[in-house]
């Protein structure tokens, strides 16, 4: 997401300063040269006097925190390491925001997974943040942190909720889309970690991009936004063995999925609706399903092919 949305700023005018924690060579952000058209502070988000600082030097106006551990898989074995990254690193760049006069705009990523499993569907923005797992707790907890420093300090921060992101530049094999395109490419099953009928949110993360950006410049002209919640969906209910045949069928594959049946801590019927942000932003999704996994799958061809997908 933040290799998109930064590519996007780019070519908007913008003058970005991106926090980096770690070096990733493959990183969409790296190989498309993003990063030579960008400012970067290395460190962690956690550090609340190196946000301080680069807040205060670079003169930073809009802020659009997207920084977190964002694998339930590593959130289940490693709790504390997503806590500190997604709880911590949100009060962190908040309280730097508060003493940063310049900030007008923040926009703070929460996730569908800060509401938990409610079983009222589709999920609103008046739906409780009831997450029970590490990670839907460490998004409910962020969610909650955002809205806390918007009602008791004016903090001009607006929050998205957005379902299961999808697209190029996604490295994390074990997540469905790029682990189904790779498997395919190399001519394997498809592994599906869960019995295949979970159903979620898919959002292209292209849209996203140009959500949070629209985002971001409408916060600096209304300020009736802040401590606003919104959810961005294509407002779709897919499985993920659903999932997995589109993506086949985009790819010409007839291989039978491996399904594992192993997941655990997880969600298992989940979907947004967009009504607020349709009405109140008068946004709406560009591209269909479809249409954003055939471009996820050309992105990964052309990555895969390169040697790359390693």
């Amino acid at each position: 997401m933040g290799s998109w949305l930064c590519k996007r700023l780019v070519d908007a005018g913008a003058e970005v300063v991106c926090l980096v924690r770690d070096w990733v060579p493959q990183s969409e952000l790296t190989r498309s040269g993003t990063m030579g058209s960008v400012r970067v502070v290395r460190g962690d988000v956690c550090d609340q006097a190196l946000m301080e600082r680069a807040l205060g030097e670079y003169e930073i106006d809009t802020v659009i925190h997207l920084a977190a551990q964002t694998i339930v898989g590593i959130a289940n074995r490693n709790p504390v390491s997503t806590f500190e990254s997604n709880i911590q690193g949100t009060w962190s760049l908040l309280e730097a925001c508060r003493r940063s006069p310049k900030v007008k705009s923040i926009v703070v990523a929460s996730s569908d997974k800060a509401y938990g499993d409610c079983d009222k569907l589709p999920y609103d923005e008046t739906t409780p943040l009831e997450g029970r797992h590490p990670y839907d707790v460490s998004k409910s907890c962020s969610d909650l942190i955002a809205q806390a420093y918007a009602k008791s300090y004016g903090l001009p921060v607006v929050i998205t909720r957005c379902g299961n992101f999808y697209g190029g530049g996604d490295l994390n094999w074990n997540r469905i889309v790029p682990g189904t395109i790779r498997s395919i490419l190399r001519g394997e099953r498809p592994i599906i970690r869960s019995d295949g009928k979970f159903v979620r949110d898919y959002f292209y993360v292209e849209e996203g991009a140009r959500a949070y950006m629209m985002l971001a410049e409408k916060l600096a002209k209304d300020a009736t936004l802040i401590g606003e919640a919104f959810n961005f969906s294509n407002e779709l209910q897919v499985t993920v063995l659903d999932l997995v045949a589109k993506i086949q069928k985009a790819m010409g594959s007839n291989l039978e999925p491996d399904v594992k049946n192993e997941a655990s801590n997880e969600i298992i019927h989940q979907y947004l609706s967009a009504k607020k942000a349709r009405a109140r932003l008068s946004w709406a999704p560009e591209l269909s399903l479809e249409d954003g996994l055939a471009r996820t799958v050309a992105w990964y061809r052309g990555f895969i092919g390169k040697g790359l997908g390693t």
